[in-house]
């Protein structure tokens, strides 16, 4: 997926890496190449997955209290 951005003629470089930096975040590619970064096994992305569950369910659990 390609972004594109026009850079404005009076436009600084930093006002324009800013703009840009705000479209790459707001796309996702970035979060995307990080998680791609390295190779995770299946079994480790259920793992973590549950890990993150058990400790919402403890967070909630604790503000119930």
């Amino acid at each position: 997926m390609p972004i594109r951005m026009r850079v404005h003629d009076r436009e600084t470089i930093g006002g324009a890496l800013r703009r840009f930096k705000k479209l790459l975040e707001r796309s996702g590619l970035q979060k995307e190449l990080r998680k791609r970064r390295h190779y995770e096994k299946p079994s480790e992305l259920r793992r973590r997955a549950q890990a993150r569950k058990e400790a919402n369910a403890a967070k909630m659990a604790k503000g119930r209290k």
